[in-house]
């Protein structure tokens, strides 16, 4: 069974519980500050299974972090034990050259209250604060303008960078079980072609912006400035992930 108290205090979040819009986007706004991105156990030879209490174990007793479907899969659990209605949702990720990823590439979540959400703490460097389930009309935060456009079914999430819209992911509403996400979850983990296995990534969202060690490199950004430091090697590399994640690793 979910320890809820000790979830929330990996979170650093001590407010109200009640399932509402503002718990919500608090929750949501904690654990992206307080648990990374990561695909450390992948470059490490660990296995990654689609199992919602290894993902709870990881991310709570371990103080790990981990990528969509351990983040978003673990997320669900805690929303789903303060009492909030949560769908699992497959999302195909945007490529650059304008195209989809297949089905299941990425796992986000809606949230059902007076109206629907679209919540995820598992996509790197995305919104921090849940998204209202609504085509049409921006969706301003944090120095970030968001949309999301709707055709037969489809929706699309996308960004304004560079002074035009950047498509995230695109998504239908059709709910699904963990255990659907299972294969692309090994391919991502084992595949070549995959990016979670070209690099090591640790990053999470700060107050300012964020900060990411991409393999040896140290990247931070701040109220909009971005800075880059190439590390001095493998022993730095481990203090960094000690000092700014509060993850150790064997």
């Amino acid at each position: 069974m979910l320890n809820v108290a000790a979830y929330l205090s990996r979170c650093n979040y001590a407010g109200v519980t009640v399932p509402t819009p503002e718990t919500l986007r608090e929750v949501h706004r904690a654990h992206l500050l307080a648990v990374p991105f990561e695909n450390l156990d992948i470059h490490l030879g660990r296995k990654i299974v689609c199992d919602e209490d290894g993902f709870i174990r990881k991310i709570v007793s371990e103080r790990r972090g981990g990528f969509c479907y351990e983040l978003n899969g673990a997320f669900a659990s805690l929303l789903r034990a303060l009492g909030f209605q949560v769908t699992l949702l497959s999302a195909r990720v945007a490529g650059a050259d304008g195209g989809n990823g297949p089905e299941f590439d990425h796992l986000t979540i809606r949230v059902d209250l007076e109206e629907p959400w679209l919540a995820d703490v598992g996509f790197g460097d995305g919104f921090l604060e849940p998204l209202r389930l609504e085509p049409g009309g921006e969706q301003r935060q944090i120095g970030r303008i968001y949309r999301l456009r709707e055709s037969e079914g489809v929706f699309r999430l996308e960004v304004m960078a560079d002074d035009k819209w950047k498509g995230e992911y695109s998504f239908t509403l059709q709910p699904r079980q963990l255990s659907e996400f299972a294969a692309m979850c090994h391919y991502h983990q084992t595949s070549l072609e995959s990016h979670f296995t070209r690099k090591r990534i640790c990053s999470r969202a700060t107050a300012e912006g964020r900060i990411t060690l991409s393999d040896e490199t140290l990247i931070e950004t701040r109220n909009g400035v971005r800075q880059e430091r190439v590390l001095l090697g493998e022993e730095e590399w481990r203090a960094k992930l000690h000092e700014l994640f509060e993850v150790t690793l064997p």
